[in-house]
């Protein structure tokens, strides 16, 4: 089997077809993360993980041949890291652009009455709001003032005075 090496480094398709493919599927991998599964992603940040999700698929792509060119993963992958640059420069200098993209805390327990409503709209469970209360050394409801399902998924509690 005879290697084509000029082929290896020229685009096998149009690259403004790459371009907005790999746009394509950042903003619709980026609204799912942020709007549909935004607490099972953990403590690191949504873009961080959609990042390196997609670059692992277009590097494997690349190296493995199922893009035609290596040229083609190497546009792909510039693509998906410009987006995410681009998107925490945004964030960083627009305040406004980060309240769309940065999901805002969500109380889940006000006074030390939970807020129903919204666990419910997070799928959160009145035992897991009572873990992230006895990992913080509360034991009751009564000592809490506020507990908040934060952006990046993790429980924050403020204290009672």
């Amino acid at each position: 089997m005879d290697i084509e090496w000029q082929e290896l480094f020229v685009f096998s398709m149009p690259w403004a077809e790459i371009i907005v493919r790999g746009t394509a599927i950042y903003w619709f991998l980026f609204l799912i993360f942020r709007f549909i599964i935004r607490r099972d992603v953990g403590s690191v940040g949504i873009a961080d993980v959609l990042i390196l999700v997609m670059v692992a698929d277009a590097s494997q792509n690349a190296m493995a041949g199922d893009s035609k060119s290596i040229a083609d993963g190497m546009l792909l992958i510039a693509t998906l890291i410009f987006w995410n640059v681009l998107l925490d420069w945004l964030s960083y200098r627009n305040p406004a652009f980060r309240r769309l993209v940065q999901p805002r805390p969500l109380r889940l327990v006000k006074d030390g009455r939970m807020i129903k409503r919204n666990m419910k709209k997070e799928y959160i469970t009145a035992e897991e709001v009572m873990q992230a209360l006895r990992e913080e050394g509360i034991d009751a409801l009564d000592q809490v003032k506020a507990v908040y399902l934060e952006s990046d998924g993790e429980f924050s509690v403020v204290k009672n005075d």
